[in-house]
């Protein structure tokens, strides 16, 4: 079924492309946009229709509401997919989409809104029977105040920013003094990266894990769970690697965790995909955020579940009631989405923004790479370091894993440091390998003394597999050739 004539899209890279892909299996035409240092990118190619917003800074571009909105407008696109980062989870974005007359693919702007504000969202979730962590039941109003909330739920406690995302603005306390260090860093950096100080308090779980539940909306009421992710080992608070389903997964902690989302979405009166994600730590699960966008590692439910997010987003967003029912989505194996970014793992993650060389992608049996990249590409310096999302689907875990290894053993990139060596190294870990994941992993696995004895390896594997890539003059005439007819034909 065509839901609609004409999307953009607004959002760059990897993600843009697939959401571009779904668009195309529908007979949907799809509205680019991108900013100048991005006009030579993969998804301005990809699209029907591509038009520059702006220059490289975000705000001039990629978060410039009015001017996407008008691009929309002009174009004759009925629909706007914000992806994820960016406008994504931008109440006042998706408000604009609506009063101009279009759509925008995902929840309400009001949901987004209420949703946004942690310390509301929490408030909602506990008055609707989801556990949440103790803490200060409103922001911080007195450094008094945090001292005896601290006091009375014991330390270590963190310290948020309400309208924060990113684990941008948190910071751990394991006592008095470091708290007020804390609340006043915090109230900083969050008003000067969400322009709202609110900072509040909560109880900080040493080693827990991230396990979050999938969920699927209309709005007619109808809500579905497509069963759990893991997403415990991160750098920054941010994630690297998520696993579906979750390794600890039982099906009576199942049972409460799904009970628990789908009771976070009927509290937020929510619509399209979303995810509710929790902390795991001894038995217990606490309510943490609800992302309210389609998430990078939905790849690995689709995986699993067999579904296309993005063509349920597209679905829900026309109106349409959820195809199926909850005894009619199952779990098929086991997934793992390895992310990859230009970043160097031994100089603290720091981004390496460059021009790729060499490149080769990995295929076969249940592999899936998400990108937008290419030989010759350059990754500019002014947005995420996120150039690719590896996938591995295997009947079991064991087999997801090998699968991961022998697909992170194909992957070329050449040209600018990456993560790939780093999840060489996870999928070699004894400790992941057993399903013993927790947020601090990469910190207290040793993982970072397993990347250098690796990464030597990893280099002389590349440069070997690399040598099959370089071109003489008739494959580099042939490739010109091609790059000049994508140009004159994908427009």
């Amino acid at each position: 079924m065509k839901y609609f004539d004409k999307i953009l899209i607004a959002n760059r890279g990897e993600i843009a492309i697939r959401i571009m892909r779904a668009c195309r299996e529908l007979g949907i035409d799809t509205v680019a946009i991108y900013s100048e240092p991005d006009k030579n990118s993969l998804h301005v190619k990809y699209a029907d229709e591509a038009f520059c917003v702006g220059e490289a800074h975000p705000s001039k571009s990629y978060l410039n509401k009015e001017r996407i909105c008008d691009v929309a407008k002009k174009t004759g696109a009925e629909a706007i997919h914000p992806g994820y980062g960016f406008l994504a989870e931008n109440a006042d974005f998706a408000k604009l989409v609506e009063d101009e007359g279009l759509t925008f693919i995902g929840p309400s702007w009001k949901t987004i809104k209420a949703l946004g504000s942690k310390i509301g969202s929490k408030q909602m979730m506990h008055d609707a029977g989801v556990p949440v962590l103790p803490g200060t039941p409103e922001g911080v109003r007195s450094l008094d105040e945090a001292k005896k909330v601290a006091a009375e739920i014991g330390y270590p406690v963190i310290v948020k920013a309400s309208a924060g995302g990113g684990g941008i603005g948190m910071h751990i306390a394991e006592n008095e003094e470091q708290l007020e260090e804390a609340i006043e860093k915090g109230m900083r950096i969050a008003q000067s990266a969400f322009g709202d100080p609110t900072v509040f308090v909560e109880k900080y779980l040493t080693k827990p894990r991230h396990i979050e539940i999938q969920i699927l909306a209309d709005s007619k009421g109808h809500i579905l769970h497509l069963y759990d992710r893991e997403c415990s080992i991160q750098r920054r608070h941010q994630k690297l690697l998520e696993e579906a389903p979750c390794p600890i997964m039982t099906p009576a902690l199942r049972e409460r965790m799904t009970a628990s989302a789908i009771a976070a979405a009927k509290a937020a009166n929510y619509t399209n995909a979303g995810t509710v994600e929790f902390l795991y730590s001894n038995g217990n699960y606490y309510f943490m955020e609800v992302n309210t966008r389609l998430q990078v590692e939905h790849t690995v439910t689709e995986f699993i579940t067999g579904l296309d997010m993005v063509k349920q987003q597209i679905a829900i967003a026309a109106g349409e009631e959820l195809a199926m029912d909850q005894e009619d989505v199952s779990i098929r194996g086991h997934a793992i989405e390895c992310r990859i970014n230009a970043e160097d793992p031994l100089n603290n993650f720091a981004a390496d923004p460059g021009k790729i060389v060499r490149y080769r992608s990995p295929g076969g049996p249940g592999i899936r790479v998400d990108s937008g990249i290419h030989v010759g590409y350059t990754i500019p310096p002014h947005y995420d370091s996120m150039i690719s999302k590896l996938c591995a689907l295997g009947s079991n875990r064991e087999e997801a894993i090998q699968r991961m290894r022998r697909a992170i053993y194909e992957y070329v990139i050449l040209g600018v440091k990456t993560t790939l060596p780093l999840h060489y190294a996870i999928m070699h870990n004894a400790h992941f390998i057993a399903g013993d994941t927790h947020t601090h992993f990469l910190q207290e696995e040793h993982i970072m003394a397993d990347l250098r004895r690796y990464l030597h390896e990893e280099e002389a594997r590349m440069q070997t597999l690399a040598a099959s890539l370089r071109q003489g003059k008739h494959v580099a005439a042939i490739t010109a050739a091609v790059n000049v007819y994508l140009q004159k034909n994908m427009k």
